[in-house]
């Protein structure tokens, strides 16, 4: 079972319950204040949207809500972790996830579709793509630079954590990052919106292979709340 989170402002959990119950696997949506995961749960994903209206800074808030205890707790324990757009933001506030998002480089609010790479394989996340492969997938974000200092940029690359580069940077992340892993590889933040690309009459479906293929690992793990 799939644990969506959903904290005040985030706009996104239907949308991902929807895509999750288009490709026939349940889910269910958890609200911020609740102290534990289902104890079904193998995938736990915070999805996009505008938690606590981003004020301070997107996701500095809704990390310390109760649920993302339980959440860093099942991380701790090799759990599968995805973070969307917002949901990205919170995982690297919280330190699951290495780096910070910042305003993106034109100031503007960015929404369209986006040619991405693959970077790498070596992980439970996409280990069903080819490396180097294209995809594309929505954007929609005011803060999706992402930023690393030197010594963290050359770890991602040593240690093969940078998954999802932009083909043409729209944001000014460094090194064309749209989205990375923790050196375990348990934990997966990105800014597109694979959620938003399941249906063809929309434009896609590159976001439903990745979807399905994170959901089926996350089960084959066997690791539950």
């Amino acid at each position: 079972m799939v644990a969506i989170l959903q904290f005040p402002g985030t706009n996104c959990e239907k949308d991902m319950q929807y895509a999750y119950d288009t490709l026939g696997i349940e889910s269910k949506i958890i609200w911020h204040k609740e102290e534990a995961l289902p104890p079904s749960c193998a995938l736990v994903i915070v999805p996009g949207g505008f938690s606590y209206g981003d004020y301070l800074r997107s996701g500095a808030i809704a990390r310390f809500s109760p649920i993302m205890r339980a959440v860093s707790a099942f991380a701790k324990n090799g759990g599968f972790v995805l973070g969307i757009c917002n949901g990205f933001q919170i995982l690297c506030e919280s330190g699951l996830l290495p780096g910070a998002l910042k305003r993106n480089d034109n100031l503007h609010f960015i929404s369209q579709n986006q040619a991405l790479r693959v970077v790498n394989t070596n992980n439970a996340f996409l280990q069903d793509y080819t490396q180097g492969a294209l995809i594309s997938l929505p954007i929609a974000h005011a803060d999706g630079s992402y930023f690393a200092d030197e010594t963290l940029l050359k770890e991602l690359e040593q240690n093969e954590q940078i998954l999802l580069r932009y083909v043409e940077n729209p944001n000014g992340s460094i090194s064309c990052i749209a989205g990375i892993c923790n050196k375990e590889k348990n934990v997966f933040g990105l800014m597109p919106h694979p959620e938003r690309a399941i249906e063809s009459l929309l434009g896609g479906t590159d976001g439903a292979q990745m979807l399905t293929s994170i959901y089926e690992v996350a089960q084959k793990a066997g690791i539950k709340a």
